[in-house]
Parts: structure tokens; C-alpha cells; sequence
């Protein structure tokens, strides 16, 4: 008799033999939940898409920022809302079709993805960024006309100071910062349940607030977290150029068909391992997502 040579034996039992790999592997959806997947296949059907950048090159480089996309990409998967995609490269911030230079993929089989593919953005960057003067058009459009969402972390209001469009998109600008031991906030809108875990209360939050430039106007946004005017000191009210006593931080508004929550914290590591600050930026995440529906009535001027 002769023998089966023992490797034909192995490949057997493991379903590798005459095929098998492809009869094993084919799944109901293409690609299967994080499997494998050749465009233009999508790994996670009915999953939202979170498009998480921290694009620093051009700016000041936050120790914090990969904990913070850490967080925001584990929040996703324990909450099941959203998968997010982690980049520090502004590529894939385009509607235009994206083309590698690489000979090995000259023909296109790069499974690459551009905003046509995401729900909503995180940004996370600092400075001028490296998007080019279409990649900024194709980003309002797709939160303005689109109707997709932009979550806002760190201090993305100090950034894109030549970009007049950007600060009409997220609310405004920031004049500078105030130190990262802390200041004393409060509830403004109790109806974000995230918020209203925090109390009635006036507390302290510590993380480094933005002070919010002059022509950050009431009616622009709509706050759900404000520093507390009642527990300023004149140094902090001088500091922050205001005598509206109007200090949003954690904020949200429509633009055009589209969503922006504002964070404004996460400067420290500990601030977002607190998980009553994981909750609220969760809801806003699933509301820039459409998850859900808030209250983001621009505030009365």
C-alpha cells in the first residue's frame, strides 16, 4: 500500500488541502467582522466609521493624543457604536480618489478609503496641518453638505488660524489657554445625560480650558459645560479678555447638514481615564455619528 505522505495528511485534517482555505474562509459578509478584506469589500457592514486624525507634523506635539485615540478606538469596540480608524496622516481627509506611489500597487488594489467612507471625523492635530486647499474644501463639504460629523479634541480651536472657514466650522477660535491644574465648571445643559452626571454643582475639572477669543460670540454654538464665572478669580477673568462672563468648553452645533461636538479637554492622560468624562465624550461621538439624537440650540445671545 502506499503511503499518504504526511504533510498531505495535516493539510487535510486542517481543511488546507484541494481548496479547502477558500471553502473555510469564505465569509457570509465580505471580509467578516475586522477579517480580511480586498477592496472594494467593507470589513464592517452596518458599523458607523469614525475617522480618528492626529495629524501634528506643522504643531505642537501632545504627549496625550495617542491616549486619547487609544481611548476613543476602545470606547468604540466596548460600546459597539462605531469602529475607528487611527491615522496620524491627513490622506485620507479627500473626496478626490487617493493614488500610492508604490509600484507593487500600481494597479490600485490598495483597500484605501477617502471621507466617502466615514461617518464622522476626530481631529486631534495641531498647527497649520499638512491638508492641502482641496482636502480642506472636501472637509467642510463633507460636514456641511454631507451632513457627516467632526468630534474635536485638544486645542483645535489654537489651529488652522489661516483657515477662516475652520473657526466658522467649529465655533471659533482660542486666544490661548488656561493651566492644566484646573479650573471650576458647571452643567449648562443637563439633557446631555453625560453632562448631567456631573451635578448641579459648580466643580473642579481639572484639564487645560481654552481661553476663547472676543469673537467667540453667544449664538454660536450651543454649551453643555461652561467654566464657572461665580468661581473665577479676577486674575482668571482678566486673563480670559471677556466681561460677558461666557466661557463655553464642552460645546455642539449644527453646520450646514452636518454635526460638530466640541470637546475642548483631554490634555492629560488621567482626564480621560475618568469614566464619567468617557461618557460624555462618547455621546457626543454617537451624536456627531447620528446615533442619537441632543438639544444643540444655539445658545440665546
Amino acid at each position: 500500500m502506499k503511503m499518504i505522505p504526511r504533510w498531505l495528511l495535516l493539510c487535510a485534517a486542517l481543511g488546507l488541502a484541494s481548496g479547502g482555505v477558500q471553502a473555510q474562509q469564505a465569509p457570509s459578509a465580505p471580509g467578516g467582522p475586522g477579517g480580511l478584506c480586498n477592496a472594494p469589500c467593507d470589513p464592517y457592514p452596518g458599523k458607523k466609521k469614525l475617522l480618528v486624525i492626529a495629524d501634528v507634523q506643522s504643531g505642537f506635539h501632545h504627549t496625550s493624543i495617542n491616549h486619547t485615540m487609544a481611548v476613543i478606538e476602545e470606547m468604540g469596540r466596548k460600546s459597539g457604536d462605531y469602529v475607528a480608524f487611527l491615522r496620524t496622516d491627513s490622506q485620507l481627509i479627500t473626496k478626490q480618489p487617493i493614488k500610492v506611489t508604490s509600484a507593487r500597487y500600481a494597479k490600485g488594489n490598495t483597500n484605501i478609503r477617502n471621507l466617502d467612507y466615514f461617518d464622522a471625523v476626530v481631529f486631534l492635530g495641531s498647527g497649520e496641518g499638512t491638508m492641502s486647499d482641496q482636502q480642506k474644501a472636501d472637509l467642510i463639504a463633507a460636514i456641511h453638505d454631507d451632513g457627516k460629523g467632526l468630534v474635536l479634541g485638544h486645542a483645535q480651536g489654537v489651529n488652522f488660524y489661516n483657515w477662516p472657514e475652520w473657526g466658522q466650522m467649529i465655533g471659533g477660535f482660542m486666544a490661548n489657554e488656561y493651566p492644566v491644574s484646573g479650573m471650576k465648571a458647571k452643567v449648562v445643559d443637563p439633557s446631555w445625560k453625560g453632562a448631567a452626571a456631573f451635578g448641579k454643582g459648580s466643580f473642579l475639572w481639572a484639564d487645560q480650558w481654552p481661553v476663547l477669543k472676543p469673537e467667540f460670540t453667544r449664538g454660536s454654538v450651543h454649551t453643555i459645560m461652561a467654566l464657572d464665572p461665580a468661581a473665577m478669580t479676577p486674575e482668571q477673568k482678566a486673563r480670559s479678555g471677556r466681561s460677558d462672563d461666557y466661557y463655553p468648553i464642552v460645546w455642539a452645533k449644527n453646520y450646514g447638514k452636518g454635526r460638530v461636538f466640541n470637546f475642548t479637554g483631554g490634555h492629560r492622560d488621567e482626564f480621560l481615564d475618568e469614566p464619567k468624562n468617557q461618557a460624555l465624550l462618547l455621546e457626543g461621538i454617537d451624536w456627531a455619528l447620528g446615533l442619537r439624537s441632543e438639544n444643540v440650540t444655539p445658545d440665546k445671545p
